[in-house]
């Protein structure tokens, strides 16, 4: 595998793990702040850093950004927000599983709106990470409403990952990620107001906050926008499933909760669709630079 495909890989896999560690990081969280306001100060905050580190960021804005970053932002914004809220209605390891059927959505999306083609081996990789999502994350299954919006959630994260893979590489990595962030930070603080917004009540919530804001979604976000650069919407859905056999490392670690074959097993075929992808991926653009 060449370098110029393994590198971007890794650093979106540091991406996974950050957003596992924050499955552990909001876990009970959200009984004691709203979902609005915590999403709100979270992107606030991480959009309020991120143009403190470089205020003239802002001076890269122009009408096409704006529309595109504003678009892409509102997909990610509706994930958050149907993710969080269907959270609160069920099991961590329902959200986990369904938030990670991006994996399917994804290439589905794709193939709908942009007539992007998706192979069988694509899909097989993607048949793998499923099977290594539900064998880590069930516990049984019904259909309720805290299952319906973390699925409806998957479907925003998937339009996310395929517009960001259809723009990110003629757009500035930097300047996109902002603009993204600021319409999440608008989206969720208005959505706020109609229970009002309010302020963490203690410091756990606080640290919940500052960790998701600094590392789940500032810095985790400009990684994952560099990258689409670089890697197909489908590898990136399937590498970001890592999520899960992350959050779950973390459990046992963290939280003392138990390492059974079943999980081993799930976070071992997640690993494999996960190399599968980003192999065949790297095959393709060997072909394409040798017909070139």
């Amino acid at each position: 595998m060449s370098k110029l495909k393994f590198f971007p890989a890794v650093i979106l896999t540091t991406v996974a793990a950050i957003w596992g560690g924050a499955f552990v990081a909001m876990k009970d969280t959200l009984v004691r702040l709203d979902v609005n306001s915590f999403l709100a100060w979270r992107f606030i905050i991480a959009t309020s850093l991120l143009v403190l580190i470089r205020p003239r960021v802002l001076k890269q804005f122009n009408m096409a950004l704006i529309k595109k970053g504003a678009l892409i932002g509102t997909f990610l914004g509706l994930g958050y927000i149907f993710q969080s809220f269907g959270l609160t209605l069920t099991t961590v390891g329902k959200t986990g599983f369904i938030t990670g059927l991006y994996v399917v959505l994804t290439p589905i999306v794709a193939a709908i709106v942009l007539r992007k083609h998706t192979n069988k081996y694509e899909w097989a990789s993607v048949a793998l990470a499923t099977a290594g999502l539900a064998l880590l994350s069930f516990h049984g299954f019904s259909i309720g409403l805290g299952e319906f919006l973390v699925l409806v959630s998957a479907f925003w994260f998937a339009c996310h990952i395929v517009a960001l893979g259809e723009w990110a590489s003629g757009l500035d990595v930097y300047a996109l990620t902002v603009l993204q962030l600021a319409t999440c930070a608008v989206i969720t603080f208005i959505a706020s107001l109609k229970s009002g917004f309010h302020t963490p009540p203690d410091s756990g919530v606080w640290a919940a906050i500052i960790y998701t804001a600094v590392f789940a979604t500032a810095l985790a976000f400009i990684v994952q926008t560099w990258a689409q650069s670089f890697m197909r919407a489908n590898t990136v859905a399937v590498v970001l499933t890592m999520e899960v056999p992350f959050a779950a490392v973390f459990g046992i670690l963290i939280l003392k909760e138990d390492l059974t074959a079943r999980i081993a097993t799930g976070g071992l075929l997640v690993l494999v669709a996960m190399y599968l992808i980003i192999l065949l991926d790297n095959k393709r653009n060997e072909v394409v630079v040798a017909n070139d």
